[in-house]
């Protein structure tokens, strides 16, 4: 059994996820392939709440074969995709394509159709996204350039001259106008090859959360496969409702980890601390602009603070042999 497989990570959102899922499935008609729900270890009910739920309305018996599997640990946003990935079509056969769909996405009727659609006929590109907007109807920014040290100095010392010399290097591009080729696109609504994961490997399960689309994006890209945005694949997505995001009164060790470990693997130790100095730079001089425009900050409180602790203490450990890992427990599992 060839075809598409469709992936949902839940964690504790399990009414979002079942109604990411009805969304999903209406836009999947006249799509041959299955559904997995992984439910990443939630321990709140969530796994038996959408298994009953998937029986009462049929999905597991649907053209679509609905499954909801239980990962039995909260590896974050990557191991959780990689588990229902793993899983395959219900008869144990590995699909042609991989969809993977925030809990928080809700696909228009067309998008899924538009992302295998531009697959099937640009037969050398590997990864396919989606355009998303938000529940108010704004496009959000999700095509990206990979980071690099004069990206960090740029996000951080936010000065339009500055941005606009600096504009090959800018991480976060305006909304394309069309469908392209791009660096990475986050993964709330993204299309895979099944070959090109093959060849390179599914996501970097030593990421909790953040910057594992990056990675998997670049790792394809380097072995021939790019990412294209594809405009006429519309998603509505939510944002943050896992993550706790916009509420973040620190930032959290585990996307600090994200970070270094993207630069480091990527791009060696001595890269990477001039990455980190680059961002610190930034945002000094930001805030030394703020004691006079007397602007918000726009960052976390101790944000600065807590990514030199960060970085020195990696320093320390890489200097010594020793190797950053992420925290054992972490607040959400899903992007």
């Amino acid at each position: 059994m060839a075809g598409l497989l469709t992936v949902l990570l839940n964690w504790r959102s399990a009414e979002m996820t079942l109604r990411a899922t009805e969304a999903a499935l209406l836009a999947l008609q006249g799509i041959e392939g299955a559904l997995v729900i992984v439910d990443n270890d939630s321990g709140d009910g969530s796994f038996e709440v959408m298994q009953a739920e998937a029986q009462k309305r049929g999905w597991d018996e649907g053209a679509q074969s609905v499954r909801v599997l239980q990962s039995g640990r909260n590896g974050g946003f990557g191991a959780g995709n990689n588990y229902g990935i793993r899983a395959g079509m219900p008869d144990g056969s590995a699909p042609e394509f991989v969809y993977i769909l925030n809990s928080d996405a809700f696909p228009e009727r067309s998008a899924i159709h538009a992302l295998l659609d531009h697959l099937k006929t640009n037969t050398a590109t590997g990864f396919a996204g989606s355009f998303i907007y938000g529940a108010d109807g704004e496009a959000h920014r999700t095509a990206f350039r990979f980071p690099s040290i004069l990206s960090e100095f740029e996000a951080q010392v936010r000065f339009g001259p500055i941005s606009r010399m600096l504009n090959r290097w800018v991480v976060a591009q305006p909304i394309p106008e069309k469908t392209r080729r791009v660096d990475w696109l986050a993964g709330a609504s993204l299309m895979m090859r099944m070959n090109a994961l093959d060849e390179i490997g599914v996501f970097d399960e030593r990421f909790f959360l953040y910057f594992e689309e990056t990675d998997l994006c670049r790792r394809a890209a380097l072995s021939g496969w790019p990412t294209d945005y594809v405009l006429e694949s519309r998603v509505m997505h939510i944002g943050s409702a896992s993550t706790g995001m916009r509420e973040w009164q620190r930032i959290p060790r585990f996307w600090l980890d994200s970070r270094l470990h993207y630069f480091v693997k990527n791009h060696g130790v001595v890269y990477t601390m001039a990455a980190t100095f680059a961002l610190l730079a930034g945002g000094i001089l930001w805030r030394a602009r703020l004691l006079v425009q007397r602007k918000d900050l726009g960052d976390p409180p101790l944000y600065l603070v807590d990514m030199t602790l960060h970085a020195l203490g990696a320093l320390v450990k890489a200097l010594f042999g020793g190797r950053v890992s992420s925290q054992k427990s972490h607040p959400a599992a899903e992007g």
